[in-house]
């Protein structure tokens, strides 16, 4: 059990944790910061939040567990403005998408304090973003990486993991190197796809009919290309060098299959989409909660 939570950024990712905490009966206390007072004023009117606080540095005052949810372009600016009321008893978190970016600004702006941060990254959401759409639930059967830095204290790590676990999470530990990699591929590049992809459609002359005959196989492939412009501006950013990896990997891959297609060779592209079918197929049963 927790005094009091500090959430910095009542938005969608940390309303919902002030929610779960409170479900699960793991806070006695929950005081929020948003950049925007609205944000914040709906936060308390919802009862995801029992205070407002006026600033971050605020909602960190007598916090003994503090989750920042803010944009990752922001973590470093944040970080800095915080730090002071940073103790070795607090537990302090993050949910971003992105984990080498959030190391290095929590390196340059923590300093000494650097050994209560445990960077966290819950693989879940929702395309409509908003402390409205907060939900307790939201972090129930996900996944949660904890990317934890060597300087962060092993108790805190333990603690991160027990929080996570109770909200329902499976929590896995790995270098900041390998979830950005990782989700590059996973995540990143589909969204990137899904941007390009809708975007092609809709762009042609004859785009709005197109898209007027529409089934669920597109509706599904594109789902993403409704997600929050700026929260993926700032991931894309942040994580270009492994997007770009993986962006050629997919090139390859679709020149491949276009090469097939120019050369007329229908037995090859059978052959070669069975091969992607039965390995998509053997993945669906092997991960049937995939990351979002």
């Amino acid at each position: 059990m927790f005094n009091q939570l500090g959430v910095i950024g009542c938005g969608l990712m940390g309303g919902s944790f002030a929610l779960a905490m409170k479900k699960a009966g793991l806070v006695k206390h929950v005081v929020g910061y948003s950049k925007s007072p609205s944000t914040t004023e709906m936060a308390k009117r919802l009862g995801v939040i029992d205070q407002v606080a006026e600033s971050a540095l605020l909602a960190v005052s007598g916090a003994d567990i503090v989750l920042l949810a803010v944009p990752v372009s922001a973590t470093e600016t944040t970080l800095k403005a915080i730090r002071h009321l940073i103790s070795p008893k607090v537990l302090l978190m993050d949910v971003g998408s992105t984990k080498c970016d959030v190391v290095s600004a929590a390196q340059q702006a923590l300093g000494k304090h650097i050994d209560s941060f445990v960077p966290a990254h819950p693989i879940t959401g929702k395309e409509s973003g908003g402390v409205q759409n907060a939900d307790a639930n939201l972090y129930q059967d996900c996944q949660v990486i904890l990317t934890p830095l060597p300087q962060t204290r092993p108790a805190l790590v333990q603690k991160a993991t027990d929080v996570w676990s109770a909200l329902g999470a499976q929590v896995l530990k790995m270098t900041p190197q390998n979830h950005d990699a990782a989700f590059a591929a996973v995540s990143h590049l589909p969204h990137l796809l899904a941007f390009a992809f809708f975007q092609s459609v809709a762009a042609q002359p004859a785009g709005r009919d197109y898209l007027s005959l529409a089934g669920p196989g597109f509706r599904d492939f594109t789902r993403i290309a409704a997600s929050e412009p700026t929260v993926w501006r700032d991931i894309l950013m942040a994580n270009k060098a492994e997007v770009l990896v993986q962006s050629q990997r997919f090139r390859q891959a679709l020149d491949a299959l276009e090469a097939l297609l120019k050369n007329d060779d229908a037995a090859a592209l059978e052959a070669r989409i069975r091969l992607i079918s039965d390995a998509r197929s053997q993945w669906q049963l092997a991960a049937p909660r995939p990351p979002k």
